[in-house]
C-alpha cells in the first residue's frame, strides 16, 4: 500500500505510533521515526531494519519546532523526499477539572497536541511541495468532536487539531497535498494503561458507549492512518475519520 513512499511518524516509540511504524514499513514505506525516548526509538528502527525495512530514528519533542525541522530534514537527506506523515504524538490527562488544572499541565497539553501538529505541518508541507505533493494524517480524538471524560484542555486541543487539519487541507489541496485527521477512540496503549492503573473502573466507562464494546488495538488505528497516507484514499481530504468503535455514532 505504501511501496516507494517516505513517511514520517511522530510519537513512534510506543502505542499507536510504534504500531504505525511497523505497519508502514511492512507496507513498503521508508520510515522516519520521531519521539522523545531515544532508546525505544532506536530499538524500533533497528527492529524494522532487521526485518528488511528502511528506517531512521530522530529523537525529539514535537513541541519544539527545531526538533521537527531536524526530523523532516532527516527524511529528505536520507531518502530524498517526504511523501507522507502521521502526526500522532499526543499528551493527555484525565480527571483534572478545568479550575484545578495548573498552568504547567495546560501548557504541556496544548504544546504537544496543538503546537506539535502546527510544527509538523509547518515543516512537512514545504518538503512535500518540493516533491509534488503528499498526504498528512493528524491524530485527533473523540474529544475532538465532543466533551469526553478527558480534561477540558485536551478537549480543546483535539478540537483544534481538526480545525488545523481542515484549514491545511483547504490551503494546500491545490498543490497536491491531502490532510486528514483520525477521530480516535479509547485505545489500549501505554498511556491508557497508566490511566487505568490508577482508576481501573474507568475502562468500563470508556467502552460503555462504543458499539464494539471494547478498546481498539493500536494496529487498528495504524491501519486507518496507512490507508489515508496511501493512494487508495486519493479523493479523501479535509476529513475527520472516526476510528472509535462507533463511539461518536451514538
Amino acid at each position: 500500500m505504501l511501496t516507494g513512499k517516505v513517511a514520517m511518524i511522530t510519537g513512534a516509540s510506543s502505542g499507536i505510533g510504534a504500531a504505525a511504524s511497523r505497519l508502514f514499513a511492512e507496507e513498503g514505506a521508508a520510515v522516519v521515526l520521531m519521539a522523545r525516548r531515544r532508546d525505544r526509538l532506536t530499538r524500533l528502527a533497528e527492529e524494522i531494519r532487521a526485518a528488511g525495512g528502511s528506517a531512521v530514528a530522530v529523537q525529539g519533542d514535537v513541541a519544539s519546532s527545531k526538533a521537527v525541522e531536524r526530523a523532516v530534514a532527516a527524511a529528505v537527506d536520507t531518502f530524498g523526499r517526504l511523501d507522507a506523515a502521521f502526526n500522532n504524538a499526543g499528551y493527555a490527562s484525565v480527571g483534572t477539572l478545568l479550575h484545578e488544572m495548573d498552568d504547567e499541565e495546560y501548557t504541556r497539553t496544548m504544546d504537544v497536541n496543538v503546537r506539535g501538529v502546527w510544527n509538523c505541518l509547518h515543516h512537512q508541507i514545504p518538503a512535500m511541495q518540493a516533491s509534488g505533493g503528499g498526504a498528512i494524517v493528524n491524530t485527533s480524538s473523540v474529544a475532538g468532536v465532543l466533551a469526553s471524560s478527558a480534561s477540558a484542555a485536551y478537549v480543546a486541543a483535539k478540537h483544534a487539531v481538526i480545525g488545523l487539519t481542515r484549514a491545511a487541507a483547504r490551503e494546500y489541496g491545490p498543490c497536491g497535498i491531502r490532510v486528514n485527521a483520525l477521530v480516535v477512540g479509547s485505545t489500549r496503549t501505554e498511556m491508557m494503561d497508566q490511566v487505568l492503573s490508577g482508576s481501573p473502573w474507568l475502562e468500563e466507562r470508556f467502552v460503555r458507549h462504543t458499539l464494539r464494546r471494547r478498546m481498539a488495538a493500536p494496529d487498528e488505528i495504524a491501519q486507518a492512518a496507512a490507508w489515508l497516507c496511501s493512494e487508495r484514499s486519493e479523493f479523501v481530504t479535509g476529513a475527520a475519520l472516526p476510528v472509535d468503535g462507533g463511539r461518536t455514532a451514538v
